[in-house]
This record gives C-alpha cells, structure tokens and sequence, in this order.
C-alpha cells in the first residue's frame, strides 16, 4: 500500500486508529526516563503525542501527509516534530534514545530496511521497541491483516538485524524482550482505553496475537 492509499484511508474517518497509546508502547516504555524519541510509521500520531506529554523530544515520521495533519491536530500545544518520510528510506544516524516502530506491516524486503534504519538511528545506549500483528495471528487471532506475507515474529525482526558480514546477530544488539505477546480486542470505539485499533462489531472480546521487540543498543 503506497502513501496516496493511506491518505485516502485517513481522510475518510475522524480516527483510523485509538487516540490513546497503544497499550504495549505504554507499558515498556512509561517508566523510561525522557530524551529524543523517533515514532517511525506513526500514523495519525497517537504514540508520538503520549511519548511528547510525558516530556519526551519527539519527531514523528510518516509516508502520509493526512496522517500527519490529523496528528497535528490532534496534539493540539502537545510539541512534536511532524516530517512526511518513508520509514524504509530514513536516515537520521544515532540521533534518538528511542525508536517505536508500532504496526508497520510490510513484506521482509521493505521491513528490513525499516527495521535497520530504526536500528541505525538509535544513539548508543538507547532502547528500540517494536510492535507488530504476529504471524500466528492470522490462524489463532483476530483481525489484522490478512496477508501472511506482512505479518511477521519476533524472530524475523531479530534477524532483520543480523550482521550482513558475518552472519550472526549485530554485536550492538542487547535483547531485552522477544516474544509474542497476547492482546485483548473488543468492540470498543476509538478513544476507548484500551488503546488499540478500532473493535470487531458488536463480537465479544477476543484475542489478537503480535510479536513484541524491546532491544537496547549496547554502548
């Protein structure tokens, strides 16, 4: 899906996505101390603006001008940096101690890029989290996308960063947690607490299944 289709996308509801962190971006990161942070692939904003009130330096980044503009709208005085970019083509060297990286959903030959710009512009010392649908939702979750193809684990994010020359996990890479994790969806609005992407309906609450990453470049 290129940027003209996101853009469509937005323009054609109040909020893709919840108002509120998501969930797991709220629970790794809320006790870590503030600095410069890199919301790469932030959509319509919503980790980038939680991340910039708990007094963080944010920058959010997205392929998606009407993305962006929602998010400027919807920080209100709430400073952030908004820049139209594509998340596989940035570069921007060690100059974050943090990078979220939330729901980027691309085929490996686009993700790695992603994954290791991400990687690239983390200052030494700083953490890298990812969050994503995992492969295995398809089969035993709910919804997300339906494309196995952009579903991923956290394994596959893993090696996303592996030494290209010798072959074995980048030597700057301290795994913090790698795992898939279980997330509760229900039929809630956006704007719900809960956080996440928009409900299924009216269907009960039910389990969705994405991959988390917390990674911390060694110094």
């Amino acid at each position: 899906m290129d940027a003209r289709a996101w853009d469509e996308r937005y323009a054609a509801s109040e909020l893709v996505w919840s108002a509120a962190p998501n969930q797991f971006v709220a629970a790794e990161l809320a006790d870590l101390p503030p600095g410069r942070a890199l919301d790469l692939a932030a959509g319509e904003g919503r980790n980038a603006i939680w991340l910039a009130r708990r007094g963080w330096t944010v920058t959010a980044v997205d392929f998606s001008r009407v993305g962006l503009d929602k998010g400027r709208t919807l920080a209100g005085d709430t400073p952030v940096r908004w820049v139209c970019a594509d998340a596989t083509r940035w570069d921007e060297p060690a100059a974050y101690d943090l990078v979220v990286l939330a729901y980027l959903q691309l085929a490996a030959e686009e993700r790695r890029p992603a994954v290791r710009a991400a990687w690239a512009s983390l200052a030494p010392g700083g953490t890298f989290l990812l969050v994503a649908h995992d492969s295995t939702n398809l089969a035993e979750g709910t919804g997300g996308p339906q494309d196995p193809a952009v579903l991923m684990t956290a394994e596959d994010v893993l090696g996303d960063l592996t030494d290209p020359a010798g072959g074995g996990a980048a030597a700057d890479v301290e795994v913090v947690r790698a795992e898939r994790v279980a997330r509760r969806v229900t039929g809630e609005p956006t704007g719900q607490p809960a956080g996440d992407e928009r409900g299924h309906g009216e269907e009960p609450a039910r389990t969705a299944y994405d991959c988390l990453v917390r990674l911390v470049k060694r110094s």
